[in-house]
């Protein structure tokens, strides 16, 4: 069984294949292209024949890509979003994307605070006002937005407020709309917290892009049998599924 690992990064996309033992059996290295899926085939096609190995004996195959980070840094391929703090009236002092720069800034197509939040212990500032949400998601619909970021004070003890106004969103726009809700993203500070859930927001069509491409590249292949992972930040792996979901890892 052999294992394949593509690395796409800005310059350079790496293909490479090992074996059970860890043993390099080909390595290849070519210059990404702008097209993600046709920078991906051909450095498989590439490392594929180079190593000659049987393509239903690759029982792994793993992306790791800088995509996210350039789609931050070079402000290319971001979504539109509406982000929701629920927080009001605790958290009024410091608002939404307070200190962002304005041309990232650019990604929100509409900010609100609502009523609603917790206190540390978990006990409710207000309740949350799901009159104001719904509305909020409506002005999002008719821009046609098509990805939401949802953050709570302190949802990362309580995410009763978070997980109904991801409900609301979804009745309101639609199941098939991106919602990222920050008691799954970040830790306790809600400025750093909303701060990585918008980024989440923003990143759904540049994760989708990449992880569709890399699918679609094994699959034309002719490798079927392999279980496809993508690398998180940390060295880890996570699933495509998760990838999509979760691109801000």
């Amino acid at each position: 069984m052999y294992k394949l690992g593509i690395d796409i990064g800005g310059t350079n996309t790496d293909a490479v294949i090992i074996d059970e033992s860890c043993k390099v059996i080909a390595e290849v290295k070519r210059a990404t292209s702008l097209d993600i899926y046709e920078g991906i085939v051909a450095a498989l096609k590439n490392v594929l024949d180079v190593s000659g190995v049987d393509k239903d004996q690759i029982a792994q195959a793993m992306l790791g890509t800088t995509q996210c980070t350039n789609a931050i840094v070079e402000r290319k391929n971001l979504a539109q979003i509406g982000i929701l703090r629920i927080g009001a009236p605790a958290t009024l002092g410091v608002p939404p994307m307070v200190d962002w720069v304005e041309d990232i800034k650019a990604i929100a197509a509409g900010i609100e605070v609502i009523r609603g939040g917790y206190e540390y212990d978990g006990k409710e500032i207000a309740a949350l006002d799901e009159e104001a949400a719904s509305a909020f998601f409506e002005k999002m619909k008719k821009k046609g937005v098509r990805s939401i970021a949802i953050t709570g004070a302190f949802a990362t003890i309580r995410n009763d407020q978070e997980l109904r106004a991801a409900e609301l969103c979804r009745q309101v726009m639609g199941e098939d709309t991106h919602v990222s809700i920050s008691s799954e993203i970040g830790s306790m500070g809600i400025i750093e917290r909303e701060n990585a859930t918008i980024l989440n927001a923003a990143l759904w069509k540049v994760a989708e892009r990449f992880t569709e491409g890399f699918a679609k590249s094994l699959q034309d292949e002719g490798i079927n049998h392999a279980a496809i992972y993508l690398s998180q930040n940390d060295g880890t792996l996570m699933t495509m599924d998760y990838a999509r979901k979760y691109p801000i890892l």
